[in-house]
Order: C-alpha cells, then sequence, then structure tokens
C-alpha cells in the first residue's frame, strides 16, 4: 500500500524495529515524489502540491536524516554487535552501512540546497535541475541498497538476538532523541476477546 505523507507512524517506540522500518518507507516515499515533481517541473513554476510535497520533504529529511541515523549507529548498531557471534559477523557491513550514512548526508545537504533555492527563487536553470534530479536518482539507488541490507539483514537478525529489555532501551532512546517521553507515548495493547 502506498505511503501517505501524512500518515501517522503505524508502530509505536515499543516496536524501535518497526519504527525503523516506517522510517525507510517515508525516505523511499519522499525520493519518489521529489523525483517525480523534478520530472513534471522540470525546474520551473511549481504547483501549490508540489511545493508542499517539496518543503515537507526537505523538512523530513532535516528533521530525522541524522536522527534516524542515530538510532541504527548509536542505538542498534553498538548492541548488535556484542549480542553474540552472529552479530559480529555482521561487523564489516554495519560498518559499511555507517560509511554510507555520511555518504547520504552529503547528499542530503545538496538536496537541501537545491531544494531550498527552487522555493526561493521559483525556479532552477537547466544544470540545477539535470543535478537535481541526478543527485536524486543516485540517492534512490544508493537507498534502495542500503535499506534492503538493513531490512532483510540486520533488522531480522536485532530481533532474534536483542532482548526485550535491550529493545525497550532502542526506543527509550529512539523516543529522547525526539524530545519525547516513552513512558507516555505507551498504550497498553488490548487483548483480543
Amino acid at each position: 500500500m502506498p505511503l501517505r505523507e501524512d500518515a501517522p507512524p503505524e508502530n509505536r517506540f515499543d516496536n524501535p524495529i518497526g519504527l525503523m522500518r516506517e522510517c525507510h518507507r517515508r525516505i523511499e516515499w519522499y525520493l519518489d515524489e521529489l523525483s517525480a515533481i523534478v520530472a513534471q517541473a522540470r525546474g520551473g513554476a511549481l504547483a501549490p502540491l508540489q511545493r508542499d510535497t517539496l518543503e515537507a520533504a526537505l523538512s523530513y529529511f532535516a528533521d530525522n536524516a541524522s536522527v534516524h541515523t542515530c538510532d541504527e549507529e548509536v542505538s542498534l548498531f553498538p548492541r548488535m554487535r556484542v549480542a553474540g557471534p552472529e552479530g559480529a559477523a555482521l561487523l564489516d557491513t554495519m560498518h559499511a552501512l555507517e560509511d554510507d550514512h555520511r555518504q547520504v548526508m552529503e547528499w542530503h545537504a545538496e538536496l537541501e540546497r537545491l531544494g531550498r533555492q527552487w522555493q526561493q527563487e521559483g525556479w532552477l536553470n537547466r544544470e540545477e535541475t539535470t543535478r537535481l534530479q541526478s543527485l536524486l536518482n543516485e540517492m534512490r539507488t544508493h537507498y534502495r541498497q542500503h535499506i534492503a541490507i538493513e531490512d532483510h539483514a540486520i533488522f531480522p537478525l536485532a530481533t532474534r538476538l536483542l532482548s526485550a529489555s535491550e529493545m525497550e532501551a532502542i526506543g527509550r532512546e529512539m523516543a529522547a532523541r525526539r524530545g519525547l517521553n516513552y513512558d507516555h507515548l505507551r498504550v497498553p495493547r488490548v487483548s483480543p476477546p
């Protein structure tokens, strides 16, 4: 099912892996939407919906890209590294993912610059438009590979290796990183009748 830009998260902080996956879906959705906008507008004037989507994407990446990286590099990966031989076997993979994060942050900075310029000036020249489309293509390709590793190797292994208390600690750290109180966000689950 396609992601709606304004859809609330389906997971809560007591399911940190689920929240990380949702972040991946939002990243993919925004990059696809931005690519479509560039292809349609070709650097010209943006329609109101295109302008709103561009603003939402830039804001999402500015507010969440580095936080999501910390969720993985500060909260998840260190726990996996010490969670036994299976986690240790992925050390090189986790190091490569961390290197990827640094590259992606550079791309996000360039996306922010070009996107804000487009908003402020109302247009991009041909060279800037070509660079923006190329940048989005690079990001989409890169993220597709990066996310596949995390979604299909790292996250399933984390779910198997990490204890409930470790998952709770990750969820608490993620909530705190966003200025939220984990305990106030927990909603008791109702068992089916």
